[in-house]
């Protein structure tokens, strides 16, 4: 009965984090798709030759692509929390960086959500005035330049916790280690390129591209597979395998 009772548990838990892989999967996914509409929209609107008169023609459009990032940031937040069960089994100091990185990522998607959203404004100021100075232009550009300063610290963090998840995916074995590999890979380029953007290089989110294809291909990988093992710290046997001990023999 004892033993029933023990397999019901381990059976209930694997079927848990399998709707967990399945869940982290298709945020990935939507992720990426939000993402990526959401910047050929915004880049689209204040990238126009006369940004100002593109931003108040295309004021709505442009809260829809800045609503859409904000999407990203209960994605974000998300991942951490539904990864951390998974990764606590295996290290805890990894469990809780992954989740704070994780927060903070979302923290200054956020806040380059605010600015775009603040664009809208001053470019209506600049719509209703008479005559024009130059100012709001050059507070509509000193916004724009927070908000890639905002994005390229958020990608920072988003390769700090890249590596973090990767890391314990290798170790743990939750992945095939070659993929583990090519999520470090990535990250780590992503860790990197954010840290030139931010010190002043354009590298026109080239850098962006190994993880993202990651992102992609590991969010098909956990919807149709999962992971590889749950239980147990790195180097464990698996709980879910192990066989239950032969019940000792009685004595008559």
């Amino acid at each position: 009965m004892h033993n029933q009772i023990m397999v019901g548990a381990v059976q209930s838990g694997t079927g848990s984090y399998r709707r967990t892989a399945k869940i982290v999967g298709v945020i990935y996914l939507a992720g990426m798709v939000i993402g990526i509409l959401g910047n050929v929209l915004i880049l689209s609107i204040l990238s126009a030759p006369d940004r100002m008169a593109s931003i108040s023609q295309n004021s709505m459009l442009l809260a829809i692509a800045a609503l859409l990032w904000l999407l990203t940031v209960a994605g974000d937040v998300a991942h951490g929390i539904l990864m951390y069960p998974i990764l606590r089994k295996h290290s805890e100091r990894m469990a809780v960086g992954y989740l704070g990185f994780r927060i903070v990522d979302a923290t200054f998607i956020a806040i380059m959500v605010l600015v775009i959203l603040a664009q809208v404004p001053i470019a209506g100021l600049d719509s209703v005035a008479e005559t024009s100075d130059g100012s709001l232009l050059g507070l509509s550009t000193v916004f724009m330049q927070t908000q890639l300063y905002a994005y390229s610290i958020a990608m920072f963090t988003l390769g700090v916790a890249g590596l973090i998840v990767c890391w314990v995916f290798y170790r743990a074995n939750l992945l095939p280690r070659p993929l583990a590999v090519w999520g470090l890979a990535g990250y780590a380029i992503i860790l990197c390129g954010s840290a030139l953007e931010i010190l002043g290089f354009d590298l026109l989110s080239m850098h962006a591209i190994p993880g993202g294809l990651w992102e992609v291909f590991i969010g098909v990988w956990l919807i149709a597979k999962g992971f590889k093992r749950l239980a147990g710290r790195p180097g464990s046997p698996n709980t879910a395998t192990t066989p239950a001990p032969a019940p000792l023999p009685t004595v008559n």
